[in-house]
């Protein structure tokens, strides 16, 4: 992990590359939403790179372990680990893989990072740059959950899937927020089609902006959804700090169990993770 209090050449050409894209969006009213809000979170906090080789970055990253409480409480087949073959940076990459094998009486394994403790923020611009899996029951996802879940169980903590998806659907991703009245089936999201192209052939950029009355969601620089306090029929839950989530699950309720036509190993890519701040 990096902290940084002011941002690359690199990285300024490239924010404000996006800000014009975005800008220029809004003013042709690309989005059917004529009051959307884009913010300009500009002061980059936090930037893991996985530039060293191994194990990820202990000071950021935690692992869950094991396979939870009825395979994490949608039915996933995995067992996640924290060993090299699951998760790894390697050549300046973050490797998340899911193999078929027999372990700790699962037919599967995996890993699932998170910054519980290690990083928490409430408000600003969370992005990852990842090249996704394929394959029927392959479910890989960069998301939050409140920092209050231990004493305000899901999903009265809230949660923010900035990005999951169906390995079976490599065009389609899903953006979505779960909360009081408004979880799992209920939830409030919004689906994103690659058009000419796939999620699993090349890395692109998965990102939420996030204030105090709105969620922002893109894909590259493509700004394509916005949810507000008047969009959810419960408490709005987000305001305050939350932790990052990447995992790749295999089967469950959303995707499905892997067929004979899913090929193992399968591998999210993560080619770096930050966040901004104002």
């Amino acid at each position: 992990m990096n902290i940084k209090s002011s941002e690359t050449k690199s990285i300024r050409s490239m924010f404000q590359k996006c800000l014009v894209v975005v800008a220029a969006c809004c003013i042709s009213s690309c989005s059917t939403d004529e009051t959307q809000t884009v913010a300009t979170f500009t002061n980059l906090v936090m930037e893991d790179n996985f530039d060293v080789e191994g194990a990820p970055d202990s000071s950021l990253w935690s692992y869950d372990i094991g396979t939870g409480v009825n395979g994490w409480g949608n039915q996933e087949l995995q067992y996640y680990t924290d060993r090299p073959e699951n998760v790894k940076a390697e050549n300046g990459v973050l490797l998340i893989t899911a193999r078929q094998e027999s372990f700790e009486n699962s037919q599967y394994t995996s890993a699932r990072l998170l910054t519980k403790d290690k990083f928490e923020q409430q408000y600003g611009r969370f992005e990852a740059r990842i090249r996704l899996p394929y394959g029927q029951g392959i479910w890989p996802a960069f998301w939050m959950l409140g920092a209050d879940i231990d004493e305000n169980p899901w999903p009265g903590a809230g949660e923010i899937d900035i990005m999951e998806y169906r390995g079976q659907n490599p065009t389609v991703l899903i953006g979505t927020v779960h909360g009081p009245g408004y979880s799992a089936g209920e939830s409030i999201s919004k689906e994103y089609i690659l058009e000419n192209d796939r999620f699993d052939t090349g890395f692109h950029v998965f990102g939420i902006e996030w204030g105090p009355e709105y969620i922002n969601f893109y894909v590259d620089d493509v700004l394509y959804n916005q949810i507000t306090p008047d969009d959810v029929p419960g408490t709005w839950v987000f305001n305050k700090p939350f932790y990052i989530l990447m995992n790749l699950a295999v089967g469950g309720t959303f995707v499905g169990s892997p067929n004979a036509e899913t090929e193992f190993p399968q591998t999210m890519l993560v080619d770096y993770v930050r966040v901004y701040e104002n």
